[in-house]
């Protein structure tokens, strides 16, 4: 074979001037780069320095997308902020929370009718979280109850308020998660009864029970009025737990906020009316309940609302209290068919006068409320502590003691309170492993005969079917 050596030609006149043009446009092109570069930079130094600004920081992450996590690479610390707060507004991490050492993972079970669903996880991980979700698929699950890959999500996910947080609060939310730590976890399959497993009926469930829509102001009303209505009515999701549901479980729209039965607990009657609701209440009443989780005389939280109070609400600042306090008592009022407010029951005791030196043979309430209670809530059933941030209730003028219902009474005696707050934190221990249903019961009976509405008791079945209610 023969080796050929080729030879550069010098170039002509025309060719030399293809080669400058050609170079005078690649000039063009990296000074056009430059500039842009440069631009961006400016961007991302202005939106890290002005957390008042959340636009200037979804611009910034524009330029800044990373493929490989499908949403915003940087987001200014005030965009991060705000995301946080509102994120605690939602309470996102009550729900897509099963195990403390793994926040925001979830596999929580949630119990529903029609089965069991299981909470996604929403950290950054790009397998099996949300980090490959662009802002627009995130904004279409908040807004429209849509997954990425257009599945329909279950309403367990509460998008039917969701759909009124603004866009830019929903990106927010989404740049605060993606500031948290990864976790490579797959919550277990739903496990649901045909054909309640089957994504694509939500449509049908969508045309009775939602409306896709943001938040519209009332010009009628004041700013407070309308923040608190905000609140409420999207990222608070009050309604979820407080609104009986339709045979679709849906809301029923027609008593809002007239108070429901969820896993056993009632979420009371929160409309105005002054007997069954919160009419009687204070701007500041209110707001002491939402950030301590107590209002002295009136009412302690305990089962799913503590978690409210502990993981969201005492978060909120005063302001946002005060206008959700505004809104609450402009809610229509709504009897629930009680003849006297739920914090007005009760007088002292004096059984363990009467106790003394006495056989007590068989189940006795008032001898298992000395052994069990009296330590915490004196055997006068006063409390302890007073009004001091700590202090073990008094069962008299107690809500929860003077409802109508006696589940929440039960259900605290059978698990106990646990709340947490930036004041105290308060522990009652569970006593479902110390005491038989029929003990439970007569405890029960007792506290209500004795410190609450006497018309309102328990039997020993309905106890059982409370344990046996998953929380």
């Amino acid at each position: 074979m023969t080796n050929k050596t080729s030879r550069v030609q010098p170039a002509g006149p025309g060719a030399q001037m293809q080669i400058q043009i050609q170079r005078r446009d690649r000039l063009r092109i990296a000074s056009l780069a430059a500039v842009f570069s440069v631009f961006a930079l400016y961007l991302a130094w202005h939106a890290s320095n002005d957390p008042d600004e959340p636009r200037e920081a979804s611009v910034t992450a524009v330029f800044a997308q990373d493929a490989s996590q499908g949403g915003a690479a940087f987001a200014s610390p005030g965009l991060v902020k705000r995301g946080e707060y509102l994120a605690r507004a939602g309470d996102c991490i009550a729900c897509h929370t099963s195990d403390q050492g793994r926040p925001f993972a979830g596999g929580l079970p949630i119990n529903t009718p029609f089965g069991t669903i299981y909470t996604p996880n929403i950290t950054p991980d790009p397998d099996t979280g949300i980090g490959r979700w662009t802002d627009a698929d995130f904004l279409r699950a908040m807004h429209e109850g849509i997954g990425k890959a257009g599945e329909r999500l279950y309403p367990a996910f509460p998008y039917a308020e969701y759909t009124r947080v603004t866009e830019d609060d929903v990106l927010a939310i989404r740049a605060y998660l993606n500031t948290l730590v990864p976790v490579h976890y797959t919550p277990p399959r739903n496990d649901l009864k045909f054909p309640f497993n089957q994504r694509w009926l939500m449509l049908f469930w969508n045309l009775f029970n939602f409306t896709e829509g943001r938040f519209v102001p009332d010009p009628k009303e004041s700013a407070q009025w309308n923040r608190g209505a905000y609140l409420v009515q999207g990222l608070a999701h009050c309604e979820e737990c407080h609104t009986p549901r339709n045979f679709t479980q849906g809301l029923k729209t027609s008593e809002r906020f007239a108070g429901a039965t969820q896993a056993g607990w009632h979420a009371f009657n929160i409309t105005s009316d002054k007997t069954s609701g919160i009419g009687n209440w204070s701007d500041a009443d209110l707001g002491s309940y939402l950030s301590v989780g107590v209002v002295p005389g009136r009412a302690a939280a305990a089962g799913p609302m503590a978690d409210v109070v502990a993981d969201s609400t005492q978060y909120l600042s005063a302001e946002d209290l005060r206008s959700i306090a505004i809104y609450m008592r402009s809610v229509p009022a709504i009897s629930g068919g009680e003849v006297r407010r739920r914090d007005t029951w009760g007088q002292p005791a004096n059984d363990v006068l009467s106790l003394r030196g006495t056989t007590i043979s068989g189940v006795n309430g008032a001898q298992l409320f000395v052994a069990n209670c009296a330590t915490c809530h004196h055997w006068t059933g006063q409390g302890v502590g007073a009004s001091a941030p700590g202090a073990y209730p008094s069962l008299i003028h107690n809500s929860t003691v003077g409802a109508a219902s006696a589940n929440n009474l039960t259900m605290v005696i059978l698990h106990g309170v646990s709340r947490t707050t930036k004041t105290a934190d308060v522990l009652m221990p569970s006593f479902a492993g110390e005491l038989t249903d029929d003990q439970v019961a007569a405890i029960t009976n007792y506290v209500t005969k004795q410190f609450g509405n006497p018309q309102s008791t328990v039997t020993v079945d309905q106890v059982a079917k409370l344990r046996a209610t998953q929380q």
